[in-house]
């Protein structure tokens, strides 16, 4: 079964002469089959090609405007795949949208810092960028419907949503490739990055950050359980960042003294690695943490829908001193939406008092089982 993935429609309209398409995701989200996808229908002449394939990493990376002109004169489009394996890839593409300027480009990748870094100087100007996630909840939403997506809810809680393992019926597969997602693929852009070579310290990092999902994370503590400087621990959670593991929330405050600002929450892009990393795949009737799930879900979620539906907002947490907290607070356009997140649609909720004085005109919403598609979709 094939997911129809957000950009599959808007591909096309994306592309320009002249421009590159810079095209992140992590690992196994997808990428490749949505590029096949669309070229399968693409009506044009086109070279698609991986960036570990030696000819073209020969080609790309030369620095030979002449040899890359020569080598893609005659197509309409040419798609790279894993291009930040070619040495040089920016200055490469350049030269090919310089050369052949009616030709359109477009460079997928799965180390955004690396496809970032050797693309993004060299195409000022020349390039568009968007990410695809593991599968979102809008898309599965818009295929199957809102009630197909509550009855996968506690699946989803557990073992995610990237493509193979949404689509695989078998728990036990599930759990396998997710285990090989976290051994094989998890940190293998980084672990290929210079100077990074303890696998087991990040593995440490990711699982300390998994049991911390929706608190304010302590950089000196994590640097005294995992035994490394504070300066590499930073290092290493933006290395963990730019490769789609994990990302950051900052608290919210316009100044007032009693709001925590300094430190940050951290959240998965994927609840089922965040179980994968520390091995818990049980049910969520069994689980402690079901209250890191459900926000950890409904967070990450919440970005990609912003993402992929253009949604211009800034994302925060919100707590005091005094433990008054709110869990999710969006700042556009000057106006303030607030969101507690529940599981149990019957426990009670009250807006923080000390938020309730200091932002009246926010607006205040909870978001349990019973309304969580109109948060997401």
């Amino acid at each position: 079964m094939q997911i129809r993935r957000f950009y599959e429609e808007e591909l096309g309209s994306l592309l320009m002469p002249g421009k590159v398409l810079a095209l992140y995701g992590p690992r196994r989200a997808g990428k490749t089959t949505l590029l096949r996808t669309f070229l399968g229908n693409f009506p044009e002449k086109f070279f698609h090609g991986n960036g570990e394939d030696a000819s073209l990493r020969e080609v790309l990376g030369s620095g030979n405007a002449q040899l890359i002109k020569s080598s893609f004169f005659g197509y309409d489009l040419v798609v790279i795949d894993e291009a930040q394996a070619i040495k040089n890839i920016g200055n490469g593409l350049k030269m090919l949208v310089d050369e052949l300027p009616q030709v359109k480009v477009i460079a997928s990748g799965s180390s955004s810092f690396d496809l970032a870094n050797r693309i993004g100087e060299p195409l000022t100007g020349r390039k568009r960028t968007r990410t695809l996630f593991p599968l979102s909840a809008t898309e599965i939403a818009a295929q199957f419907g809102n009630m197909v997506l509550r009855q996968k809810l506690d699946e989803l809680l557990i073992f995610g949503s990237y493509p193979e393992i949404f689509t695989t019926e078998s728990r036990e597969l599930k759990i396998e490739l997710l285990c090989e997602l976290r051994d094989s693929y998890l940190f293998k852009d980084i672990l290929a990055y210079d100077n990074v070579r303890n696998a087991d310290k990040l593995r440490q990092i990711v699982a300390l950050l998994a049991f911390q999902v929706g608190k304010e994370v302590s950089l000196n503590e994590l640097s005294r359980n995992v035994g490394l400087s504070v300066p590499t621990i930073e290092r290493y959670l933006d290395l963990l960042e730019k490769t789609f593991v994990i990302f950051k929330i900052s608290g919210f405050s316009r100044n007032l003294r009693s709001e925590i600002t300094k430190t940050c929450r951290y959240f998965f892009w994927d609840n089922g690695v965040m179980n994968a990393v520390v091995n818990n795949f049980n049910l969520p009737a069994l689980r402690n943490d079901l209250g890191a799930l459900w926000e950890n879900f409904l967070v990450s979620e919440r970005i990609k829908k912003q993402t992929y539906t253009g949604m211009h907002v800034r994302n925060y947490f919100w707590r005091t001193y005094a433990q008054q907290e709110v869990d999710w607070v969006e700042e556009s356009d000057g106006k303030l939406r607030a969101f507690e997140f529940k599981r149990n649609p019957k426990a009670k909720t009250r807006i923080p008092a000390a938020w309730k004085n200091a932002y009246p005109e926010a607006e205040f919403s909870v978001i349990t089982p019973l309304n969580f598609t109109e948060f997401i979709c």
